[in-house]
């Protein structure tokens, strides 16, 4: 998904100071990478790997070795850069733009830009800011809980009753990210970060009782902006017959934009508090977290005394013995 610069110069012009200083036909570009450059090479005359498609940042370093070179030189350089398509150029730390530099953005309306910021502290902030503008997303139908801690998705058809839990959870002191629309970004660490989508945030809806609004019902304790999603819990119908997970054994998973989260299928059914076994799963997901894995260790214990008894049974055979089978 790219982004256009004017996009870009309109939402960092207060946060970063972003000003354009020419290239104005250009402000429909589009970044396709949330990375940057710094062309230091580029102007030494070595452009093997050189970044075009990136935002090109020049600080006090760039122009210190640029004020060096001969005219010839730096019009040589200039033309190679230019001849590769930039997408376009930030000058920081308050350095004065190159003449050139700016002749040649008007000329081929490539944009040209300024900030006031050290370099290091701008190219980290722009490095945050094109990672979450570009990174993968994904809308989904569900709604995402902050229960004690753990970002839960809860997942499942239409009026299976997945805000009637979430609204249960809230009850119970637990806080709401998304009703009914979550948007998703996948970050480069491979977190996927819930949003809801600013028309609806904090609003659910209840069947029987409309559109409720959780920050004026419960306060600000009840909400919160963004939660990294952790666990998912999928509502399903109870259907008779149909084999359900009984022991924990079986580790099941979940894929949203390539990146796998644990996962619980949960039958509804009448009289089941679905809150109460949400509340339990994200507990015992921490636990697992803690490296405590419940039905490992049962599975294990149940095993070594099975191991245990046949041992203690072939001792008393080796000796001549007979297991005591109880009274007759």
């Amino acid at each position: 998904m790219g982004l256009r610069i004017e996009t870009l110069l309109e939402e960092l012009s207060s946060r970063l100071s972003l000003r354009l200083i020419c290239g104005e036909e250009g402000l429909k570009r589009e970044l396709s990478v949330p990375d940057i450059n710094r062309p230091g090479l580029a102007m030494t005359g070595f452009f093997e790997y050189f970044p075009s498609e990136r935002l090109q940042v020049i600080g006090k370093t760039e122009i210190t070795y640029w004020n060096t070179l001969s005219s010839e030189v730096r019009e040589k350089r200039l033309a190679q850069i230019f001849d590769s398509r930039p997408a376009g150029f930030v000058i920081s730390n308050e350095q004065i733009p190159p003449p050139e530099l700016i002749a040649m953005g008007r000329k081929t309306g490539v944009p040209v830009m300024a900030t006031p910021m050290p370099t290091a502290n701008f190219v980290t902030a722009l490095t945050v800011y094109l990672e979450d503008k570009m990174a993968p997303t994904v809308i989904m139908h569900g709604t995402l809980v902050d229960v004690f801690g753990a970002g839960v998705l809860i997942l499942g058809e239409s009026g299976i009753g997945k805000s009637e839990a979430a609204l249960a959870l809230l009850d119970k002191g637990h806080r709401l990210c998304a009703d009914d629309v979550v948007d998703i970004r996948r970050t480069p660490e491979k977190l996927l970060i819930g949003t809801g989508v600013a028309s609806l945030r904090y609003h659910m809806e209840i069947r029987g009782l409309g559109i409720i609004d959780i920050n004026s019902l419960y306060g600000a304790r009840a909400i919160r902006d963004r939660k990294i999603i952790e666990l998912v819990i999928i509502l399903v119908d109870w259907e008779m017959g149909r084999h359900y997970d009984r022991s924990g054994l079986e580790d099941k998973t979940y894929r949203i934009l390539d990146v796998a989260l644990p996962m619980h299928e949960l039958p509804v059914q009448t009289g089941k508090n679905i809150a109460v076994l949400i509340e339990v799963a994200a507990m015992n997901w921490r636990l697992r977290q803690m490296g405590v894995h419940p039905a490992e260790k049962l599975d294990q214990r149940i095993k070594d005394g099975l191991a245990k008894r046949s041992q203690d049974q072939g001792d008393l055979t080796g000796m001549g013995g007979e297991p005591d089978r109880g009274s007759r």
